[in-house]
């Protein structure tokens, strides 16, 4: 990126400029489409249906049913809605630290914004995020997967005592906001399990994380194992590299239950000629340059050069991740894991005065988030890296002196 004196700075966190910034294939794309027509979605164009054809050969075939809207709040909005309709309950089960939109609706289910805002509504239950570094189960429990989702299966019982019916376990295949938190491997099928039987479905939130990022695969939801299929998928953010374009995939069977009100889903501007011609693009690209085999060679890179710098810092507690959505947790001390919070935010203004955007998360604001665009390289995860240790090791110089 670059700012208005022409001063070149290395991006570490946009996600949203998915293949990067101003990528000709998407601007030529975005173009010739605006020459030719936009309009609003009551006039069919080939682009809607070439590019629900093209997503639905990346998701598990049960997922063909596809609504575009224009951001991720509104495809998390809609995913409730259809929720609601199909299990005809109306709780909502979601992580701690959780963040899914900026809607009257989603926040009232992130537990990230309503704790510092209006509380917790009857309606929500929250879980615990299966954090194995920081969380209730840790690296050294015999079995992670199946306590954490043992506090969800908790939680609907708990819901129950009081009356409730759960509509929807609702949750970010990766929680980015929480932490950059990896959930274990069987997780979300055991979770489906207890959800499922209280009469609810599965929401995944791949607003942060998906169309390859994870590198391995293009959804993160499938780190869980191919055994897992969620009920609906929203996606946003990175689906049109900084266009405003969104999509909730679901099943026959709750779009059916959805339309069978007998009021129509509309959405003016979502699949519009433009913006599905941009996500076509985006498709394309990822496809031509390899983006995914990409983000699993660079990915595996910068996580092998930030744990070598685990061992040569103390204040780095975790590193973790997958292909470019990495975590490292900055830590006070070894034995509690206290949240380095002060020295991380130090941390992200000496990078910035270095012309490196780097930022912070996780509910003690000490977690360096690496989420950058997909084209980021082996010497840019490098020159990060070497800056930080040169940053770390000034920070300890001076904390040794005072």
């Amino acid at each position: 990126m670059y700012d208005e004196n022409g001063r070149q700075y290395l991006d570490c966190i946009n996600n949203v400029a998915h293949v990067g910034h101003c990528h000709p294939d998407i601007v030529k794309a975005a173009h010739e489409q605006n020459q030719l027509l936009n309009t609003n979605s009551r006039y069919l164009h080939d682009n809607l249906v070439d590019y629900a054809e093209r997503l639905s050969k990346t998701l598990p075939e049960k997922l063909c049913i596809f609504y575009f809207l224009n951001s991720g709040s509104e495809a998390n909005d809609l995913a409730l809605r259809l929720a609601r309709q199909y299990t005809k309950h109306e709780d909502v089960i979601v992580l701690d630290h959780a963040y899914h939109g900026h809607l009257t609706s989603l926040i009232d289910i992130s537990p990230y914004k309503f704790r510092n805002l209006e509380g917790q509504k009857e309606w929500v239950h929250v879980a615990p995020v299966p954090d194995t570094y920081r969380g209730l189960y840790r690296e050294d429990h015999e079995d992670a997967v199946t306590a954490y989702a043992d506090e969800v299966k908790n939680t609907i019982e708990r819901a129950h005592k009081r009356g409730r019916k759960i509509a929807a376990f609702f949750v970010e295949s990766l929680p980015s906001v929480g932490g950059q938190i990896i959930p274990p491997a069987g997780y979300f099928q055991k979770v489906a399990e207890h959800v499922h039987k209280a009469g609810g479905i599965f929401i995944a939130d791949e607003i942060q994380v998906g169309f390859g990022r994870v590198g391995k695969h293009f959804w993160a939801f499938q780190l869980q194992g191919e055994d897992f299929i969620p009920d609906i998928v929203t996606m946003g953010k990175p689906i049109g590299n900084g266009h405003p374009l969104a999509c909730v995939a679901t099943t026959k069977e709750i779009a059916e239950a959805f339309a069978a009100t007998g009021v129509e889903y509309f959405n003016t501007f979502g699949g519009n000629p433009v913006s599905c011609a941009i996500g076509l693009a985006v498709l394309d690209v990822i496809e031509k340059e390899h983006l995914q085999a990409h983000a699993t060679e660079v990915g595996n890179f910068l996580m092998k050069i930030l744990k070598e710098q685990q061992i040569k810092h103390p204040i780095i507690g975790d590193v973790r991740g997958c292909g470019l959505f990495i975590g490292v947790d900055l830590i006070k001390d070894q034995a509690e894991r206290t949240p380095a919070t002060a020295e991380a935010e130090d941390l992200i203004t000496r990078l910035k005065e270095r012309y490196i955007l780097l930022s912070t998360d996780g509910p003690g604001r000490n977690v360096l988030k690496f989420k950058p665009p997909m084209c980021f390289s082996m010497e840019d995860a490098k020159f990060v890296v070497e800056t930080i240790d040169k940053i770390l090791t000034d920070m300890e110089k001076e904390c040794l002196n005072q």
